[in-house]
Protein backbone atom coordinates (compact mmCIF):
# COMPACT_ATOMS: atom_id res chain seq x y z
CA UNK A 1 0.00 0.00 0.00
CA UNK A 2 2.79 2.44 0.93
CA UNK A 3 4.66 1.76 -2.34
CA UNK A 4 1.43 2.26 -4.29
CA UNK A 5 0.84 5.64 -2.63
CA UNK A 6 4.44 6.74 -3.32
CA UNK A 7 4.14 5.69 -6.97
CA UNK A 8 0.78 7.41 -7.30
CA UNK A 9 2.14 10.67 -5.82
CA UNK A 10 5.15 10.59 -8.17
CA UNK A 11 2.95 9.99 -11.20
CA UNK A 12 0.58 12.82 -10.19
CA UNK A 13 3.44 15.34 -10.16
CA UNK A 14 3.69 14.90 -13.94
CA UNK A 15 -0.04 14.96 -14.71
CA UNK A 16 -2.26 17.95 -15.59
CA UNK A 17 -4.52 18.98 -12.72
CA UNK A 18 -7.85 17.88 -14.20
CA UNK A 19 -6.40 14.62 -15.54
CA UNK A 20 -5.16 13.77 -12.06
CA UNK A 21 -8.52 14.60 -10.54
CA UNK A 22 -10.38 12.62 -13.21
CA UNK A 23 -8.46 9.46 -12.29
CA UNK A 24 -9.56 9.90 -8.68
CA UNK A 25 -13.13 10.56 -9.82
CA UNK A 26 -13.19 7.32 -11.80
CA UNK A 27 -11.82 5.31 -8.90
CA UNK A 28 -14.23 6.96 -6.50
CA UNK A 29 -17.13 5.88 -8.70
CA UNK A 30 -15.83 2.32 -8.56
CA UNK A 31 -15.60 2.53 -4.78
CA UNK A 32 -19.19 3.77 -4.50
CA UNK A 33 -20.57 1.03 -6.73
CA UNK A 34 -18.67 -1.75 -5.00
CA UNK A 35 -19.53 -0.52 -1.51
CA UNK A 36 -23.29 -0.42 -2.02
CA UNK A 37 -23.31 -3.64 -4.08
CA UNK A 38 -21.49 -5.65 -1.42
CA UNK A 39 -24.14 -5.01 1.24
CA UNK A 40 -27.05 -4.43 -1.17
CA UNK A 41 -27.68 -1.15 0.61
CA UNK A 42 -26.78 2.50 0.27
CA UNK A 43 -27.28 5.58 -1.89
CA UNK A 44 -25.36 5.49 -5.18
CA UNK A 45 -27.35 8.11 -7.15
CA UNK A 46 -26.48 11.24 -5.22
CA UNK A 47 -23.02 9.91 -4.41
CA UNK A 48 -22.17 9.53 -8.10
CA UNK A 49 -23.62 12.95 -8.83
CA UNK A 50 -21.38 14.66 -6.27
CA UNK A 51 -18.18 12.73 -7.03
CA UNK A 52 -16.49 15.40 -9.14
CA UNK A 53 -17.33 18.11 -6.63
CA UNK A 54 -16.04 16.31 -3.54
CA UNK A 55 -12.88 15.07 -5.29
CA UNK A 56 -12.12 18.62 -6.45
CA UNK A 57 -12.92 20.01 -3.00
CA UNK A 58 -10.62 17.70 -1.07
CA UNK A 59 -7.80 17.39 -3.60
CA UNK A 60 -7.61 20.95 -4.88
CA UNK A 61 -9.96 23.54 -3.38
CA UNK A 62 -9.65 23.26 0.40
CA UNK A 63 -6.62 24.19 2.48
CA UNK A 64 -6.10 21.13 4.68
CA UNK A 65 -3.59 20.17 7.35
CA UNK A 66 -1.70 16.90 7.45
CA UNK A 67 -3.44 14.38 9.69
CA UNK A 68 -6.75 14.93 11.44
CA UNK A 69 -7.61 16.95 14.53
CA UNK A 70 -11.24 17.32 15.56
CA UNK A 71 -10.94 21.06 16.32
CA UNK A 72 -9.73 21.79 12.77
CA UNK A 73 -7.75 24.87 13.75
CA UNK A 74 -5.99 26.74 10.94
CA UNK A 75 -7.50 24.64 8.15
CA UNK A 76 -10.62 24.69 6.00
CA UNK A 77 -13.45 22.47 7.24
CA UNK A 78 -16.16 20.60 5.36
CA UNK A 79 -19.56 19.48 6.64
CA UNK A 80 -21.74 17.02 4.74
CA UNK A 81 -25.38 17.78 5.48
CA UNK A 82 -27.00 15.27 3.09
CA UNK A 83 -25.33 12.40 4.93
CA UNK A 84 -26.99 9.62 2.96
CA UNK A 85 -24.37 10.14 0.23
CA UNK A 86 -21.80 8.72 2.64
CA UNK A 87 -20.32 6.31 0.04
CA UNK A 88 -18.73 9.15 -1.93
CA UNK A 89 -17.64 10.89 1.28
CA UNK A 90 -15.93 7.78 2.65
CA UNK A 91 -14.20 7.08 -0.64
CA UNK A 92 -12.90 10.65 -0.97
CA UNK A 93 -11.62 10.66 2.61
CA UNK A 94 -9.89 7.32 2.16
CA UNK A 95 -8.36 8.29 -1.18
CA UNK A 96 -7.13 11.51 0.45
CA UNK A 97 -5.39 9.45 3.12
CA UNK A 98 -7.55 9.97 6.21
CA UNK A 99 -7.83 6.19 6.64
CA UNK A 100 -6.96 3.07 4.67
CA UNK A 101 -8.92 2.30 1.51
CA UNK A 102 -9.11 -1.29 2.82
CA UNK A 103 -11.70 -0.06 5.32
CA UNK A 104 -14.10 0.80 2.49
CA UNK A 105 -14.91 -2.91 2.30
CA UNK A 106 -16.56 -2.66 5.74
CA UNK A 107 -19.25 -0.21 4.58
CA UNK A 108 -22.52 -0.70 6.51
CA UNK A 109 -21.31 -3.85 8.23
CA UNK A 110 -21.97 -4.40 11.95
CA UNK A 111 -19.41 -2.59 14.14
CA UNK A 112 -17.93 -0.79 11.12
CA UNK A 113 -16.89 2.86 11.39
CA UNK A 114 -18.43 3.38 7.94
CA UNK A 115 -22.14 3.31 8.59
CA UNK A 116 -24.91 4.34 6.19
CA UNK A 117 -24.85 7.86 7.58
CA UNK A 118 -21.60 9.30 8.93
CA UNK A 119 -21.26 9.12 12.71
CA UNK A 120 -18.67 10.33 15.20
CA UNK A 121 -18.84 7.85 18.09
CA UNK A 122 -16.40 5.43 16.41
CA UNK A 123 -13.88 8.19 15.72
CA UNK A 124 -13.48 8.01 11.95
CA UNK A 125 -10.82 10.52 10.78
CA UNK A 126 -12.35 13.27 8.65
CA UNK A 127 -15.83 13.06 10.21
CA UNK A 128 -16.71 15.92 12.56
CA UNK A 129 -20.49 15.59 12.81
CA UNK A 130 -23.08 12.86 12.54
CA UNK A 131 -25.25 13.69 9.54
CA UNK A 132 -28.18 12.34 7.65
CA UNK A 133 -31.01 13.88 9.63
CA UNK A 134 -31.62 16.29 6.80
CA UNK A 135 -31.72 20.04 7.31
CA UNK A 136 -29.22 20.32 10.16
CA UNK A 137 -25.92 20.76 8.34
CA UNK A 138 -26.44 24.42 7.53
CA UNK A 139 -26.80 25.28 11.21
CA UNK A 140 -23.67 23.31 12.11
CA UNK A 141 -21.63 24.91 9.33
CA UNK A 142 -22.68 28.39 10.43
CA UNK A 143 -21.72 27.64 14.02
CA UNK A 144 -18.31 26.37 12.91
CA UNK A 145 -17.80 29.47 10.77
CA UNK A 146 -18.59 31.74 13.71
CA UNK A 147 -16.23 29.72 15.93
CA UNK A 148 -13.42 30.34 13.47
CA UNK A 149 -14.11 34.06 13.58
CA UNK A 150 -14.09 34.04 17.38
CA UNK A 151 -10.75 32.17 17.33
CA UNK A 152 -9.20 34.58 14.85
CA UNK A 153 -8.92 31.69 12.37
CA UNK A 154 -9.03 32.96 8.79
CA UNK A 155 -9.74 29.61 7.12
CA UNK A 156 -13.09 28.80 5.50
CA UNK A 157 -16.07 26.53 6.13
CA UNK A 158 -17.55 24.50 3.28
CA UNK A 159 -20.79 22.54 3.35
CA UNK A 160 -22.88 20.44 0.97
CA UNK A 161 -26.68 20.16 0.97
CA UNK A 162 -29.21 18.34 -1.18
CA UNK A 163 -31.80 20.33 -3.10
CA UNK A 164 -34.64 18.21 -1.67
CA UNK A 165 -33.12 18.84 1.75
CA UNK A 166 -33.98 22.53 1.41
CA UNK A 167 -37.62 21.55 1.87
CA UNK A 168 -36.71 21.29 5.58
CA UNK A 169 -37.66 24.52 7.34
CA UNK A 170 -34.65 24.67 9.65
CA UNK A 171 -32.47 25.52 6.65
CA UNK A 172 -34.22 28.83 6.05
CA UNK A 173 -33.92 29.99 9.62
CA UNK A 174 -30.20 29.24 9.40
CA UNK A 175 -29.91 30.92 6.00
CA UNK A 176 -31.54 34.04 7.42
CA UNK A 177 -29.25 33.94 10.46
CA UNK A 178 -26.06 33.59 8.40
CA UNK A 179 -26.67 36.74 6.40
CA UNK A 180 -28.00 38.65 9.39
CA UNK A 181 -24.80 37.89 11.32
CA UNK A 182 -22.56 38.44 8.27
CA UNK A 183 -21.08 34.93 8.34
CA UNK A 184 -18.87 35.62 5.33
CA UNK A 185 -16.39 32.77 5.82
CA UNK A 186 -18.95 30.16 4.74
CA UNK A 187 -19.41 28.59 1.30
CA UNK A 188 -22.56 26.44 1.22
CA UNK A 189 -23.04 24.33 -1.91
CA UNK A 190 -26.44 23.02 -2.98
CA UNK A 191 -26.48 19.83 -5.05
CA UNK A 192 -29.13 20.66 -7.64
CA UNK A 193 -29.94 17.36 -9.36
CA UNK A 194 -33.71 17.89 -9.26
CA UNK A 195 -34.31 14.45 -7.74
CA UNK A 196 -35.15 13.06 -4.31
CA UNK A 197 -36.28 9.70 -2.97
CA UNK A 198 -39.92 10.03 -4.09
CA UNK A 199 -39.32 11.60 -7.49
CA UNK A 200 -38.53 14.98 -9.00
CA UNK A 201 -38.20 17.80 -6.47
CA UNK A 202 -40.65 19.85 -8.53
CA UNK A 203 -43.25 17.11 -8.11
CA UNK A 204 -42.65 16.51 -4.40
CA UNK A 205 -42.46 20.17 -3.35
CA UNK A 206 -41.42 22.84 -5.87
CA UNK A 207 -38.86 25.29 -4.49
CA UNK A 208 -39.00 27.81 -7.28
CA UNK A 209 -36.04 30.04 -8.06
CA UNK A 210 -33.40 29.11 -5.48
CA UNK A 211 -30.99 31.77 -6.71
CA UNK A 212 -33.60 34.45 -6.14
CA UNK A 213 -34.48 32.97 -2.74
CA UNK A 214 -30.89 32.98 -1.46
CA UNK A 215 -30.34 36.47 -2.82
CA UNK A 216 -33.54 37.60 -1.09
CA UNK A 217 -31.95 36.30 2.14
CA UNK A 218 -28.93 38.50 1.29
CA UNK A 219 -26.48 35.76 0.28
CA UNK A 220 -23.91 36.09 -2.51
CA UNK A 221 -24.89 33.40 -5.05
CA UNK A 222 -23.01 31.83 -7.93
CA UNK A 223 -24.08 28.99 -10.21
CA UNK A 224 -22.03 26.17 -11.68
CA UNK A 225 -24.22 25.11 -14.59
CA UNK A 226 -22.25 21.92 -15.32
CA UNK A 227 -21.62 20.56 -11.86
CA UNK A 228 -19.96 17.39 -13.11
CA UNK A 229 -17.32 19.26 -15.12
CA UNK A 230 -14.06 19.42 -13.15
CA UNK A 231 -12.73 22.54 -14.86
CA UNK A 232 -15.95 24.45 -14.24
CA UNK A 233 -16.08 23.25 -10.63
CA UNK A 234 -12.54 24.48 -9.98
CA UNK A 235 -13.28 27.81 -11.65
CA UNK A 236 -16.58 28.23 -9.80
CA UNK A 237 -15.16 27.35 -6.40
CA UNK A 238 -12.28 29.79 -6.89
CA UNK A 239 -14.88 32.45 -7.65
CA UNK A 240 -16.72 31.48 -4.46
CA UNK A 241 -13.51 31.75 -2.41
CA UNK A 242 -12.84 35.19 -3.89
CA UNK A 243 -16.25 36.36 -2.66
CA UNK A 244 -15.70 35.42 0.99
CA UNK A 245 -14.79 38.03 3.58
CA UNK A 246 -17.05 40.67 2.05
CA UNK A 247 -19.92 40.68 4.52
CA UNK A 248 -22.11 37.95 2.99
CA UNK A 249 -22.22 34.15 3.15
CA UNK A 250 -21.68 32.52 -0.24
CA UNK A 251 -24.00 29.98 -1.87
CA UNK A 252 -22.93 27.79 -4.79
CA UNK A 253 -25.77 26.31 -6.83
CA UNK A 254 -24.19 23.18 -8.31
CA UNK A 255 -26.22 21.66 -11.16
CA UNK A 256 -25.40 17.95 -11.18
CA UNK A 257 -26.77 14.75 -12.72
CA UNK A 258 -27.89 12.06 -10.30
CA UNK A 259 -26.06 8.81 -11.03
CA UNK A 260 -23.47 10.58 -13.17
CA UNK A 261 -20.96 8.30 -14.87
CA UNK A 262 -23.21 5.25 -15.08
CA UNK A 263 -25.60 5.53 -18.02
CA UNK A 264 -28.49 3.49 -16.63
CA UNK A 265 -28.41 5.37 -13.30
CA UNK A 266 -28.43 8.88 -14.73
CA UNK A 267 -31.38 11.31 -14.77
CA UNK A 268 -33.65 9.20 -12.55
CA UNK A 269 -34.53 9.08 -8.86
CA UNK A 270 -34.76 5.26 -9.07
CA UNK A 271 -31.13 4.93 -7.92
CA UNK A 272 -31.43 7.32 -4.99
CA UNK A 273 -31.20 4.43 -2.53
CA UNK A 274 -30.90 1.26 -4.60
CA UNK A 275 -27.87 -1.02 -5.00
CA UNK A 276 -26.92 -2.62 -8.35
CA UNK A 277 -27.10 -6.38 -8.78
CA UNK A 278 -24.14 -8.42 -10.07
CA UNK A 279 -24.85 -7.80 -13.75
CA UNK A 280 -25.51 -4.10 -13.22
CA UNK A 281 -22.32 -3.74 -11.19
CA UNK A 282 -20.24 -5.33 -13.94
CA UNK A 283 -21.84 -2.98 -16.48
CA UNK A 284 -21.23 0.08 -14.31
CA UNK A 285 -17.60 -0.84 -13.58
CA UNK A 286 -16.96 -1.42 -17.29
CA UNK A 287 -18.00 2.21 -17.85
CA UNK A 288 -15.42 3.33 -15.28
CA UNK A 289 -12.09 1.64 -16.03
CA UNK A 290 -9.88 0.91 -13.04
CA UNK A 291 -7.20 3.50 -12.36
CA UNK A 292 -5.73 3.62 -8.86
CA UNK A 293 -6.62 0.15 -7.66
CA UNK A 294 -9.72 -1.12 -5.89
CA UNK A 295 -9.77 -1.71 -2.16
Amino acid sequence: MRLLLIFTKFRYLKMPKTEKLQEIVTQTRRDILQMVHKVNSGHPGGSLGCTEFLVALYHEVMDLNEGFEMDGLDEDLFFLSNGHISPVYYSVLARKGYFSTDELSTFRLINSRLQGHPTTHEGLPGIRIASGSLGQGMSVAIGAAQAKKLNGDTKLIYSLHGDGELQEGQNWEAIMYASGKKVDNLIATIDLNGKQIDGATDDVLPMGDLKAKFEAFDWDVIEIKEGNNLELILKGMQDAKNRTGKGKPVCVLLHTVMGNGVDFMMHTHAWHGKAPNDEQLANALAQNAETLGDY
